[in-house]
């Protein structure tokens, strides 16, 4: 077991390597350029067609309840968990890097969703899109869309469930003695009533989930900030310096190199709002619209707010906090800082969290998953999918993890290659979608 932990350990840092990297961040400001940074210009449209409700449109959920089920996958540990793993590894610098991340990955989530909506079908189930459907019905590439569907099945009973409940029960575990065994039936039991109605039963549990736990967090985040607003400028200080100079040593903090806030920066950033991953245009091909843009626009929302809003808003609680400088894990520093501004109440709300954020991703993978496996083994294996999904989040629960872990990691990079590939072929597509689009609401 030792043995295989440490080729799959190694196989994953191979994958997760420089060129990966570069490849995501450079397929993104590709893209950036392509679409003439719409990004920046079209945001505001975007967060209005959020709102929109097209009852006349083809699909099964609404714009913001496909947003809000990608956001239950992405919003999650990353957020509490990955920033903290940056900033120890990399320096202050390193959240510099994350939001780069995010800005051209936003352009990168749009051409994502664009091409899931544009070539979706419609099946017994339910919309179906996602890359596995551009890479075989865009670019004839039927391989490469298995490969990927299989990858992203492996990453769901990952990523998707097994360290989602994991990180669960510990959290509860620690903070209030829940037995770990408890925690993964009530969570096998409170997932199996939503998945069992497929994506619009999860689409109407995140629509309401989702904006619940991110504005708890967020006006936590807030009063922190607004309460001791004097630390804030040096936080950012922080960020901007260290971003293209190295932090010495000090205290139990081991110092960084810049190379190193690139590398944790860009690493934690496309860990937390999956751009370039392919998970989250299959949920985008759910959506009920008109035009593949508009959903791809409110796609392009969900890196806005995972990176740029909530891990900034986890950032600056941890570097105005002086947790970070003494050496601790990086696992317990979003907790120990909250808890350094607010007490105990600061931990619960962390604790809080960790468990709504877990909870929301097993959620958004087990769609995911299902559609990967649907695509693999036709309309009639859904139900053995969630079944067997199900069933290892009591795996999870109380199962050390690390295994699984460095699987996961692995299984979401092997699903970024082919979903890359295709969204670099297809560009043009993106471009003339995207232009034509635009003209018709001039």
């Amino acid at each position: 077991m030792q043995s295989l932990d440490s080729f799959i350990s190694s196989a994953s840092g191979f994958v997760w390597g420089v060129p990966m990297l570069v490849l995501l961040v450079g397929t993104g400001v590709y893209l950036t350029i392509i679409l003439k940074g719409m990004q920046f210009w079209a945001l505001g449209h975007a967060i209005k067609l959020i709102f929109v409700k097209e009852k006349d449109a083809e699909g099964d959920i609404t714009h913001f309840q496909a947003l809000m089920t990608a956001l239950a996958a992405t919003v999650g540990i990353g957020n509490i968990v990955g920033v903290a793993t940056a900033i120890t590894f990399g320096g202050p610098g390193a959240v510099f890097w994350m939001w780069v991340t995010g800005l051209v990955g936003m352009a990168t989530k749009y051409s994502e969703a664009i091409l899931a909506v544009k070539y979706r079908e419609k099946g017994e189930n339910g919309y179906k899109g996602g890359p596995m459907y551009y890479l075989s019905k865009g670019l004839n590439m039927p391989v490469l869309a298995t490969l990927f569907a299989l990858f992203t099945v492996l990453a769901s009973f990952g990523i998707g469930n097994m360290t989602q409940a994991n990180a669960v029960a510990n959290a509860l575990s620690s903070q209030f003695d829940v037995p770990m065994w408890l925690t993964g039936i009530v969570l096998l039991t409170i997932t199996s009533f939503v998945v069992i109605g497929g994506i619009k039963s999860i689409g109407k549990t995140t629509q309401y989930l989702i904006p619940f736990m991110i504005v708890v967090y967020l006006a936590t985040a807030l009063l922190i900030i607004i309460t001791n607003f004097d630390k804030v400028a040096d936080a950012f200080g922080l960020i901007f310096y260290h971003a293209f100079h190295p932090i010495a040593a000090g205290g139990g903090f081991a110092g960084a190199a810049v190379a190193a806030a690139i590398r944790y920066g860009i690493a934690r950033g496309v860990f937390s709002n999956e751009s370039g991953l392919g998970s989250a245009p299959i949920a985008a091909a759910a959506a009920k619209t008109s035009d593949p843009a508009k959903q791809a626009l409110v796609s392009m929302t969900q890196t806005f707010i995972d990176t740029l809003i909530v891990c900034t808003m986890t950032a600056l609680i941890i570097l105005m906090a002086p947790v970070w400088t003494t050496g601790g894990s990086a696992g317990e520093l979003t907790l120990k800082s909250f808890q350094f501004f607010l007490g105990d109440f600061g931990a619960i709300v962390v604790v809080f969290a960790t468990v709504l954020f877990g909870y929301s991703t097993i959620l958004g993978w087990s769609y995911y998953g299902e559609r990967a496996f649907e695509y693999i083994f036709g309309d009639k294996s859904i139900k053995l999918y969630r079944i067997v999904f199900v069933s290892f989040i009591v795996v999870g629960a109380m199962t050390e993890l690390k295994l699984v872990w460095n699987f996961s990691d692995l299984a979401n990079g092997l699903m970024a290659i082919p979903n890359l590939i295709a969204l670099l072929l297809l560009s043009k597509i993106v471009s003339e979608e995207t232009n034509r689009y635009f003209k018709s609401v001039k």
